[in-house]
């Protein structure tokens, strides 16, 4: 083989490498822009005093196993993060499957939350068989 080619055979090889590399969640980063962004913001940062910000959130951080709740089946009533006290109800995120699920929350946990939290799509449907089919209802602070 001739050095030119396998020059090409390399770099074909590397150039097809790192198209295969996303950044890390990047799948989630594109799911929670068309899913959840345009009440959360892209930033996270939530919309004044009616949607709840991700980023900083103790309600991301303190329970990370309401959220597969959260977004596959909404949530009703109202919850307070960070000391705020927010009563938008929260529509369900349909048509998610468990894999999309758990990119997304890997994405806002990596982003917003604790970078160190992973959520497998085995671990989602395991915590999804816990939720009710219907709008999560919280009566309780984020800060508890």
């Amino acid at each position: 083989m001739s050095r030119k080619r396998c020059a090409w055979i390399i770099l074909f090889l590397v150039g097809a490498a790192l198209i295969g590399c996303q950044l890390p969640y990047e799948q989630g980063r594109e799911l929670y822009v068309s899913a959840c962004a345009n009440c959360h913001m892209e930033d996270g940062s939530g919309l004044a005093e009616l949607i709840p910000p991700l980023n900083g959130s103790d309600l991301v951080r303190r329970n990370p196993d309401l959220l597969p709740c959260l977004v596959r089946y909404g949530m009703e009533g109202p919850v307070t993060v960070n000391g705020i006290t927010y009563n938008e109800a929260m529509a369900p995120v349909t048509g998610l499957n468990d894999v999309e699920l758990a990119n997304i929350l890997n994405y806002i946990q990596y982003q917003w939350g604790d970078p160190d939290r992973f959520y497998s799509p085995d671990e989602i449907r395991r915590i999804l068989k816990g939720c009710d089919s219907r709008p999560v209802i919280l009566d309780f602070s984020a800060e508890e």
